[in-house]
């Protein structure tokens, strides 16, 4: 059976933009830099941690302006802020060159973490991890103390030396700004995890390295179970191949051992964690709901895929971000290699967002109002698939050819 699409062409739904209860799908140009190719693609959403928090349509975005094009000096990394769900962007900080390399897979994982209130940030990137503090057009940017490429080179080559910084990675900021954890290994040395405390003078103390996670592959996500708790009970890790969970509530962390999340199939790299409503995993080649405590099954629907020029459809989808909306857990957002697909019911059903230009996506976002701020590298937007305006458009396949 054909999944529903949408009659008019993105172009058209753009024009036909209305109030809120349409279904429009926004492009965003607001964003700072050279609005070179990819310089528009938000690489991270993150929004304030404090369970006080009520401004859900404020969210921090991370951005790398990397285009060859560019003078070195002019290439940058930008930490952007919107109050009106995405709509438009204010730049809050400009990070240079010193403090990545645009030669190492830069610009695809890159991590961002936002201290309460917004005041200070952490990134990451090739280079080791950061504490940004805005200041003026540019701003105050420290290194935070992490593990060096060791003397014994890993078998694969990257351009680095001994005693360089160690690519940084997932990033996770408690609640209350007042621990941070940090992922941090990519070929130039084995998946680690650091721990740190927020020091009287306000920089990031090392605590040291948790326990050694039972994979040699790299860390590409971290989430806790109460992302908003200042007192989260554990921490979930996504690799390269699979994902574990750390008790946090031990008196040593460093002492703990990985829990091994069952039901992930082999070689799944997990590219996102959302814990709304329990553990949800975006991979590849899958999405993974919870099913217990420890556990979880992938989405086996065959008709989860729609391709927008080919009605042949199964369930491996290259997922990259599976976002839930807090106030409203049945609806759901996966952006993935192939588009983005929303789900109304739970991931029940799924319909490809068709409305969107075709590309790659990487991440999303719920406003307060059921809005989602989605990008990818064909660039960023503001979508309302889950209005009411948006059924009327929908129609079969078979319908619309006739």
């Amino acid at each position: 059976m054909a999944l529903a699409a949408p009659l008019m062409t993105w172009g058209q739904k753009v024009a036909a933009t209305a109030g809120a209860n349409s279904c429009y799908v926004r492009a965003v140009k607001s964003l700072p830099g050279s609005h070179a190719f990819a310089a528009e693609f938000i690489e991270v959403m993150a929004t304030d941690p404090r369970p006080t928090a009520r401004d859900r349509n404020t969210v921090w975005a991370l951005t790398a302006d990397l285009n060859t094009d560019l003078p070195a000096e002019e290439r940058a990394l930008y930490i952007s802020k919107s109050s009106n769900g995405g709509e438009t962007w204010t730049q809050v900080a400009r990070v240079d060159s010193r403090y990545f390399d645009s030669g190492i897979d830069e610009g695809l994982r890159n991590g961002l973490s936002v201290a309460p209130g917004g005041r200070e940030f952490v990134i990451t990137t090739q280079k080791g991890s950061f504490q940004v503090i805005p200041h003026g057009p540019d701003a105050v940017v420290k290194y935070i103390e992490g593990p060096r490429v060791p003397h014994d080179r890993p078998w694969v080559s990257i351009p680095k030396k001994e005693g360089d910084p160690v690519r940084a990675a997932a990033v996770k900021m408690t609640g209350d700004g007042k621990k941070l954890f940090v992922g941090y290994g990519y070929f130039d040395m084995e998946p680690l995890l650091f721990a740190y405390h927020k020091g009287r003078d306000g920089a990031w103390v090392e605590d040291g390295p948790l326990p050694q996670l039972p994979t040699d592959l790299d860390i590409f996500s971290m989430e806790f179970d109460r992302p908003r708790d200042p007192h989260p009970r554990s921490l979930y890790v996504g690799t390269g191949d699979q994902v574990y969970r750390l008790d946090l509530r031990a008196s040593d962390l460093r002492s703990g051992k990985w829990i091994e999340i069952q039901g992930v199939e082999p070689d799944s790299a997990i590219h996102g964690i959302n814990t709304v409503g329990g553990l949800h995993l975006a991979a590849c080649w899958g999405v993974y709901v919870p099913v217990g405590r420890d556990r979880v099954g992938r989405l086996t629907d065959a008709e989860f895929i729609y391709h927008k020029d080919d009605d042949e459809t199964g369930p491996n989808v290259r997922a990259y971000g599976i976002e839930i909306d807090p106030a409203r857990p049945s609806r759901q957002v996966v952006t993935a290699l192939t588009g983005v697909y929303i789900s109304r019911d739970s991931g029940g059903s799924w319909k490809r967002l068709n409305e969107l230009p075709e590309g790659e996506y990487r991440t999303a976002h719920f406003n307060a109002d059921g809005s989602v701020i989605i990008s990818g590298l064909p660039g960023t937007f503001v979508a309302n698939p889950f209005s009411s305006g948006c059924l009327p458009h929908l129609k079969t396949r078979e319908e619309a050819d006739e």
